[in-house]
């Protein structure tokens, strides 16, 4: 039987993700069997697993971090918002359909099976598991038959630990309201409390501490400084998604308003001397040297939003002296229309951006692949592209016609600036980031300083090492080890 042992947060990012991340690094670096486990997660970034199924990006890090294949049983609920009311409700990586907030909220305790039944199969694989909760438990309009938070704890006699962001200020009122909003019984599950995201002299925290201590009840095992890695962040609200200063080789990555799967561009973000910038006006496109048009959950109602904000017009303009390049929903928006008459989105068609001759139709069959192929003979800027190897998958409601040139062997388009493809990590395999910036750099008569990374999935091991060592030098670990011998699934 598996250990297990839950990290729980005062409000979504706290850092509970990369927290539960780390210490599966520390228990898999001591020699033991690890996976996460989240019972349910909301988020546009999604990943397919090999046999097909979808699950949220959070736990397929978390899993790397673990050194697992991801697994759905890792993630048994996923809801993928499609509105400000409702979300598409996926359970063990199928899509069970859409629904508002107020249905899921009454149907939720009819998926209590599913969550016990996906736990089971992780227990019959690992030592320890450590599960990830969401939100806060202390949203207290929600605690009623909770299956994400101290329900979760509940469920698999997990002991807690209450992580605060004191980066956003307040940690010690996040913290101790957080306990003073919780039951006894739920108070009695929280083993130790965690100040996230810290920076500066801890000297001048201690006294804090102290006084936490001794007014929450509950011991502080970690101080975890702000942590400057680069690992894929699930929250759609991330930090990374603004508009930064420009570097030698800038890419404007367009902020759609549904946007989706912006790790995509992880690869880019985690190069010297580039610049990923998240843009949502014409006036920040500045002096890109390629755009990017990422994935939606809703392609119609972005593309109209390109259009009204005057981004599809600026789009155009610069793809006739510069790169533009379209994934999944960013790749539909490329060509001349897109037609949902079926609803799958919302009911009916809009123009495209017309600079590849392909048209899209809306299925109500979601595609769900992962994908190995590589790049045909391609043209243009990034003719060094040919024939490389790619790996990634596929996750659309669309069927696209084209009549361009293929830029991959199985599936894309591309015509002269413009290129598009509906595989997600198109750019993550060995490479293909560099010969992108490469062409940039070229095309603008630059130099890159220093060398340009080739092995990003190298470049990702290294950075689960710089978070598991941070993990040991600022948290207890003898204290969360006994934690763990003391939980009983």
């Amino acid at each position: 039987m598996a250990k297990v042992i839950m990290v729980q947060g005062t409000m979504s990012g706290a850092g509970k993700s990369l927290l539960t991340a780390g210490l599966l690094a520390v228990f898999r670096q001591d020699g033991y069997r690890v996976a996460p486990f989240k019972s349910q997660n909301m988020a546009l970034n999604s990943f397919i697993t090999k046999d097909g199924l979808e699950m949220g990006r959070a736990q397929v890090m978390q899993a790397q971090a673990a050194g697992i294949e991801p697994d759905v049983c890792m993630n048994p609920i996923l809801l993928k918002p499609t509105g400000n009311f409702g979300s598409q409700v996926i359970v063990n990586g199928e899509v069970l359909g859409n629904m508002s907030a107020k249905d899921y909220f009454a149907y939720k305790v009819n998926l209590v099976d599913d969550i016990k039944k996906a736990f089971r199969k992780l227990n019959d694989m690992v030592d320890i598991i450590v599960i990830e909760g969401a939100g806060s438990p202390a949203e207290i309009n929600l605690k009623e038959n909770d299956i994400v938070n101290m329900g979760v704890a509940k469920m698999f006699n997990a002991p807690v630990l209450l992580a605060g962001d004191i980066d956003r200020g307040g940690v010690f009122a996040q913290l101790l309201g957080t306990l003073m909003l919780l039951t006894e019984e739920e108070k009695q599950r929280v083993k130790g409390l965690v100040i996230n995201k810290f920076r500066g002299d801890k000297t001048i925290l201690d006294p804090g501490i102290e006084m936490i201590e001794q007014m929450g009840g509950k011991p502080v095992v970690g101080v975890v400084p702000f942590m400057d890695i680069r690992i894929d962040d699930e929250d759609s609200q991330s930090e990374l998604l603004t508009d930064k200063e420009e570097e030698l080789i800038d890419i404007a990555v367009i902020k759609l308003p549904r946007i989706s799967n912006f790790t995509d561009f992880s690869a880019f973000e985690c190069m010297k001397d580039v610049s990923v910038r998240y843009i949502t006006k014409v006036s920040q496109i500045r002096n890109a040297d390629m755009i990017i048009i990422p994935g939606s959950k809703n392609t119609i109602h972005d593309m109209m939003w390109l259009s009204e904000n005057g981004l599809a017009d600026a789009i155009k303009e610069f793809s006739e002296h510069s790169p533009v390049f379209g994934i999944c929903g960013g790749y539909q928006m490329l060509g001349k229309s897109i037609t949902d008459s079926l609803g799958v989105e919302c009911k009916g068609q809009t123009d495209g951006l017309g600079l590849l001759d392909m048209t899209t139709t809306l299925l109500n069959i979601k595609t769900r692949k992962q994908v190995s192929t590589r790049f045909g003979k391609v043209e243009g800027i990034f003719s060094e592209l040919s024939e490389m190897n790619v790996t990634g998958y596929e996750i659309h409601m669309g069927d696209t016609k084209t009549d361009e040139k293929k830029l991959l062997e199985q599936g894309g388009s591309f015509n002269s600036n413009v290129y598009g493809s509906y595989v997600h990590g198109i750019f993550d395999e060995d490479g293909i980031a560099s010969v992108i910036v490469r062409a940039l750099a070229k095309k603008k008569n630059v130099t890159i300083s220093g060398e340009i990374m080739n092995d990003y999935n190298k470049f990702k091991t290294s950075q689960y090492d710089i978070l598991a060592d941070n993990i040991r030098k600022y948290m207890d670990m003898k204290m969360i080890y006994e934690m763990l011998s003391e939980a009983d699934v």
